[in-house]
């Protein structure tokens, strides 16, 4: 049995996740893929467009074997958390045999070469990293120019450095070599749209230029030939039962839990610095929703997104101890949904892995150590956040976690 594993947000799935998906299981010979997708919240720092069982199910249609939960607090988090956490999972799923991923350039050896020498920091690098941010260059640009006199070859590709696809599969071959994975790195060279691209027309639109058309309330049977045949039922359904989340549904909410933790400031939320803290409590009287206080606090050392993640952390209540022993610490990871012909690989994971498998949340309680259930509380309630936005929204009653069943297909 030959297992590949893929790590994905899927927000909204698209052809390229597909054509990604049966690119690598073609080139790898597996039998099995399993997904390890990112929750109601994403890297970007933002609430998922759909909900995570939503897009559970929509992997499943498009091919996966079986979808895993990577948790908030790596999936709403920075590249390298995002990728350590995810390695860190999957190694302890026990049967991998491929991570697969997409990538810009498509050049695993040169991704491995980067990778390798930002895993190792030799001297070297380290001096000529540190005289940068001596002489004020940003870390991304002192970390580019160690980079390039550590490796003057790297000169002739800096997108491989700029490219976020590339970008995260540095992050996946660091952190497999940090928690020694076993199993093997496949890249597939990503075809159309780039990945910030809001460009619509093209064969294959990137997810933010679907999910623009989305938030612009585009009709959706405009979208028919960007969204896979597979999932397009499903696509259709859910918009005509809810509507698409975004960061200002949040904004209330956010305004409270800045307003509650002002006097102390927000040093303790995971990402934040002290002088974003400072920056937060001295601008809190402008704030008008959640975007706006985004590029209000914005500046040249800190993106929208970096600024957006930490709004996140301190909203749904996730510290710097979150992250004290954050791979040491994983005990069981979230079951979304599988294949009924995916049986085999159920029993195969079932006798390999270090992990306590979540298929229904009432089982939480009987299954995960009193600290594990403390985390896996604090997920569900993020989850109920989440479905009470969504609900109000489309004027339902919001989704519960426990009345909500695993998919199977």
């Amino acid at each position: 049995m030959k297992i590949n594993a893929i790590i994905a947000e899927y927000n909204p799935l698209h052809k390229g996740h597909i054509y990604q998906m049966e690119d690598a299981k073609t080139n790898t010979g597996a039998d099995y893929t399993i997904v390890l997708m990112s929750g109601n919240y994403v890297q970007r720092g933002a609430p998922a467009i759909m909900d995570k069982h939503t897009r559970a199910e929509m992997a499943l249609q498009a091919g996966a074997d079986m979808v895993l939960e990577l948790p908030p607090h790596f999936s709403c988090s920075s590249a390298e958390y995002f990728a350590n956490g995810s390695v860190a999972i999957l190694k302890r799923i026990g049967v991998i045999d491929y991570l697969c991923f997409g990538s810009e350039c498509g050049d695993l050896d040169t991704l491995h070469l980067i990778a390798t020498i930002l895993a190792d920091e030799s001297k070297e690098y380290q001096t000529i990293l540190q005289q940068g941010l001596a002489n004020g260059k940003s870390f991304p640009q002192a970390r580019n120019d160690a980079l390039f006199q550590v490796e003057p070859s790297l000169l002739t590709m800096p997108d491989y450095l700029t490219s976020p696809n590339n970008i995260l599969a540095i992050e996946y071959l660091k952190a497999m070599r940090k928690h020694g994975a076993a199993y093997k790195p496949y890249t597939t060279l990503r075809t159309g749209s780039n990945y910030h691209s809001s460009q619509f027309d093209a064969s294959l639109a990137s997810a933010k230029a679907i999910r623009e058309a989305i938030y612009s309330d585009t009709d959706k049977t405009l979208l028919a030939d960007k969204i896979p045949s597979e999932t397009q039922e499903l696509f259709k359904h859910y918009f005509n039962t809810y509507r698409h989340i975004t960061n200002n549904d949040f904004s209330d909410i956010l305004y409270y839990t800045l307003l509650s933790h002002s006097e102390n400031g927000f040093s303790q939320f995971a990402d934040v610095s002290s002088d974003l803290s400072n920056r937060i409590q001295n601008t809190l009287s402008m704030y008008k929703d959640f975007d706006s206080y985004c590029n209000l606090l914005k500046s040249k050392e800190l993106t929208y997104t970096r600024i957006s993640r930490c709004l996140m952390h301190i909203m749904l209540g996730i510290r710097k101890t979150d992250f004290a022993n954050p791979y040491s610490d994983l005990s069981y990871v979230r079951v979304l949904g599988f294949r009924k012909s995916a049986l085999p690989l159920l029993k195969e994971i079932d006798q390999k892995t270090s992990l306590k498998l979540i298929t229904k949340v009432a089982d939480a309680k009987n299954l995960l150590s009193p600290k594990a259930l403390t985390s896996f509380e604090h997920h569900l309630r993020m989850d109920t956040l989440y479905y009470y936005i969504q609900g109000k929204k489309a004027n339902r009653t919001p989704q519960n976690e426990y009345t909500i069943p695993i998919c199977i297909q």
